[in-house]
């Protein structure tokens, strides 16, 4: 009798053993996919922070720059995505609101005529907590639900909420800075 029909033998892979090893394989490249989608969240939440902090640092210099004049840039209501921009007018001030509210909307780079440049739905504000000091504060749009900042950080409240994971403000992300103006 031949070698290969002895009864009890066997040779090369069942179907069983060929589908075990597919759905292990598939499992693998499964969770691959997942960790790359995630790697590409997580570098653009990072390009957009280092964004928001290049826009705050900006902010924060014009008005050290224009000391003398701090008192008038609070600002009433968010600059930047969601409504048009001021128009630069004949003092410092203005020129500095139109600038930053363009560069919070990303009009550095744009893709056939929409402005592209920066963070997804920037707004930035400038407060006046008393005895010439500032907080001024960048707020964008984040990609995952995370803990939302605090109460005291208004700029861009509910401004990112929608009926999903990023209800109770927990797709905000916002920075700050504080701009305290000696007197000489």
């Amino acid at each position: 009798m031949p070698r290969h029909a002895l009864p009890g033998k066997q040779r090369g892979l069942t179907m069983i053993e060929l589908m075990v090893t597919v759905v292990i394989l598939l499992v693998g490249l499964m969770g691959l996919a997942g960790l790359q989608s995630r790697l590409q969240q997580s570098e653009m939440e990072s390009y957009q922070r280092a964004q928001a902090l290049i826009l705050l640092n900006d902010m924060a210099s014009r008005i050290m720059a224009n000391r003398l004049n701090a008192g008038d840039y609070p600002t009433t209501s968010p600059l930047g995505s969601g409504g048009n921009c001021p128009a630069a007018g004949s003092t410092r001030q203005s020129v500095d609101y139109n600038e930053w509210c363009l560069a919070l909307q990303g009009a550095a780079e744009t893709i056939g005529g929409s402005s592209v440049g920066t963070l997804i739905g920037g707004r930035g504000c400038v407060e006046d907590l008393g005895a010439n000091t500032y907080m001024v504060t960048v707020a964008w749009q984040g990609l995952i639900p995370l803990e939302p900042p605090p109460a005291s950080v208004s700029c861009g409240i509910n401004a990112f909420n929608d009926a999903g994971s990023c209800a109770q403000d927990r797709c905000r992300r916002a920075v700050t800075t504080i701009v305290r103006i000696a007197e000489l």
